[in-house]
C-alpha cells in the first residue's frame, strides 16, 4: 500500500456520484479528508482549480494531484491501493464491468436526470421512457449467478449501479415519475438487495428521508419556476 500519502475527496453530501468515490476508498481502507462543497452552483476555487475542464464533483486529490470523474476515481483507487479488489482480475470480466458501468453512466443516469429535473413536462416523460428502455437492456444483459456482479464482493459495476439501487427509487418518488420497478427488473432488484445489505455500502448511503426531502424541494422549485 502507498505510504506518506495525503488523500482528499471533494464532494457534496447526498450525491450518488460522490458516493462511488467514497465507497472505493472505504473498501480499500484508505484514510482521507472529506472536503464538502457548500453549493453545487457556487463552486469553490479548489474545485475549479482541480477540475478546470468539467468543473464538477467528485475530485480525488492524492498528494495534491487531482483525479476527476467518479468511475475513473474508482479505478485509480483500485490500482493505487492494495486490499479489496474492485475490478475483476479476468480481462474479459473486467471489460464487461467497464462496459456496463459506462452504460449506466451514459444511458441510464442522464435519462433519469431528464425525467427528474427538466422543466418541460414532455421532456420529463421522454426521459422516464428512455430510462425504462435503458434499464430493461441492463437487466437483460446482467443475468449472472454470482452474489455480486463482481463475484463474492463489491466491485466496479456494483459501485456504478448504486445510483439505480438506492438513488433512483428515491428520485422518482420525489419527482413523480416511474422508471425503476423491482417487479419489472427482477435481476437488478436481486443484485441491488445484495449490494445494499453490504455493511461498507451502508456506511456511505445518506439517510433516505433526508434525500427524499431534498429532491422534493428541488423538484418543486423547478415546477414553481415555470
Amino acid at each position: 500500500m502507498a505510504t506518506n500519502q495525503q488523500v482528499k475527496l471533494l464532494g457534496f453530501v447526498g450525491s450518488p456520484i460522490v458516493a462511488r468515490a467514497e465507497l472505493a476508498l472505504k473498501l480499500k481502507g484508505v484514510e482521507y479528508e472529506y472536503i464538502q462543497e457548500s453549493s453545487l452552483t457556487n463552486k469553490s476555487d479548489l474545485l475549479l482549480k482541480s477540475n478546470p475542464v468539467y468543473k464538477r464533483l467528485p475530485v480525488l486529490l492524492h498528494n495534491d494531484k487531482p483525479v476527476c470523474e467518479s468511475l475513473l476515481i474508482v479505478e485509480y483507487v483500485d490500482e493505487t491501493w492494495t486490499g479489496h479488489p474492485i475490478l475483476p482480475s479476468d480481462p474479459y470480466h473486467k471489460a464487461l464491468s467497464r462496459f456496463w458501468s459506462s452504460f449506466i453512466e451514459d444511458r441510464v443516469w442522464p435519462a433519469v436526470n431528464k425525467a427528474a429535473w427538466n422543466p418541460n413536462k414532455q421532456e420529463r416523460e421522454k426521459g422516464a421512457e428512455e430510462a425504462r428502455e435503458a434499464l430493461e437492456i441492463l437487466d437483460k444483459g446482467l443475468k449472472v449467478n454470482d452474489k455480486f456482479f463482481n463475484g463474492d464482493s463489491v466491485g466496479l459495476l456494483d459501485i456504478a449501479a448504486l445510483v439505480i439501487f438506492y438513488w433512483i427509487p428515491i428520485i422518482q418518488e420525489a419527482c413523480e415519475f416511474n422508471a425503476y420497478s423491482g417487479d419489472q427488473y427482477q435481476n437488478l432488484e436481486k443484485r441491488g438487495q445484495v449490494v445494499l445489505n453490504d455493511p461498507v455500502v451502508k456506511g456511505v448511503l445518506p439517510p433516505r428521508d433526508v434525500l427524499l426531502s431534498f429532491f422534493r424541494a428541488r423538484f418543486q422549485s423547478i415546477i414553481d419556476s415555470k
